[in-house]
């Protein structure tokens, strides 16, 4: 039995979808995963990639955004559930542990970013950061790319969105309020859990709970909208917690909030239900049940419009449970609208003297 590792989400790494052959050297990957107490001195490998563009159409009914911007890809975060994992097989990588310990990172995002937006055929809309892999993860506080992003938007009065879990976004916050006073930025923290054990287990190098509270306290005191995604909601593991957690965020200053359910597709079932085996044995097979319950029987689930919330008593329980708990926290908070007339100023200046 190969020793679990603390601190990270992923045990294995499941085989490429995309390779013909598998090749695994037993010795380096027993090398690889480190005594018990040594997780912190394993090296996140870096790797700069040069893309052309970077700006990404989201063509998805589910997801309330028309573009994205992603300057990493894999996630030193380790969420054992995350729905990102299969497209670090694009890259040649495995979707488990590689997708955790090694980052590819996009240092010409700015350059990119900027030029997009000179472009004369650039119509401004919300682009939303982390529509895959957090932009705030650990290596940021090293490479600062999401910084830099954001200078960008704010030199182009462009509106942009953040999903995140880290609090690594307070160190951002003088361009954040910045933004925030021509209504160009709406910050996402998504709070899967209140309780310290399960989020350390499931997310394990994440912010704590106790430090997105702050980090959401923190921004709306300074005028920052900030909602909340509980994101996913994994039947008998945190669906208990939907009325704590919306009561909690509220409490610290989040206007809105809304959830997704989990599924696990692709290689992130492998990678799911041998972290779950491994971290709560005693209910892996309840919880097992439980999102195949929600999936017509399967722990995944691509289609379109059902994917993100499920069906069946498990998945319309918990959304009678959140659409109650919501409506009781936040009432009818409406749907936020940023500015996206700003930016033309920033194209055409002679348009200020009209």
């Amino acid at each position: 039995m190969r020793q679990f590792v603390k601190g990270q989400g992923a045990q294995t790494n499941p085989a490429n979808r995309f390779d013909s052959q598998r090749y695994e050297d037993e010795a380096s990957y027993l090398n690889y995963l480190l005594e018990e107490g040594e997780e912190d001195k394993v090296k996140t490998k870096l790797i700069e990639v040069f893309p052309k563009t970077i700006v990404n159409k989201v063509p998805s009914p589910d997801v309330p955004m028309d573009w994205s911007l992603n300057p990493y890809q894999g996630c030193e975060h380790g969420c054992s559930y995350c729905y990102a994992r299969p497209t670090h097989e694009f890259w040649g990588y495995s979707a488990g542990i590689d997708f955790e310990r090694t980052i590819l990172y996009k240092k010409n995002a700015p350059a990119l970013l900027d030029a997009t937006l000179k472009q004369k055929s650039w119509t401004a809309k919300p682009i939303m950061l982390s529509g895959n892999t957090d932009c705030y993860q650990p290596v940021e506080a090293k490479l600062k790319l999401t910084r830099q992003l954001l200078e960008v938007f704010w030199q182009h009065k462009h509106p942009v969105g953040i999903i995140t879990k880290n609090a690594l976004l307070l160190r951002d916050t003088d361009i954040l309020a910045k933004l925030a006073s021509e209504n160009l930025v709406h910050v996402v923290y998504s709070v899967t859990t209140l309780d310290e054990e399960l989020r350390r287990a499931m997310e394990p190098r994440t912010s704590s709970a106790k430090k997105r509270l702050e980090a959401i306290r923190t921004l709306s005191a300074l005028n920052i909208p900030v909602s909340v995604m509980m994101a996913p909601i994994v039947p008998g593991l945190n669906s208990h917690e939907i009325f704590d957690v919306l009561k909690a965020v509220k409490a610290a200053g989040a206007r809105d909030a809304h959830y997704t359910l989990a599924r696990l597709n692709g290689p992130v079932g492998e990678v799911f239900v041998n972290w779950l085996h491994q971290t709560f044995p005693d209910r892996a097979f309840k919880v097992l049940n439980q999102i195949a319950d929600s999936h017509n029987g399967k722990l995944s689930d691509s289609k379109f419009r059902h994917r993100m919330r499920g069906s069946g008593k498990v998945a319309d329980n918990i959304a009678s449970a959140f659409s109650l708990a919501r409506m009781r926290t936040f009432g009818s908070p409406g749907k936020l609208s940023l500015n996206t007339s700003l930016h033309l100023e920033t194209k055409q200046p002679q348009l200020k003297l009209f």
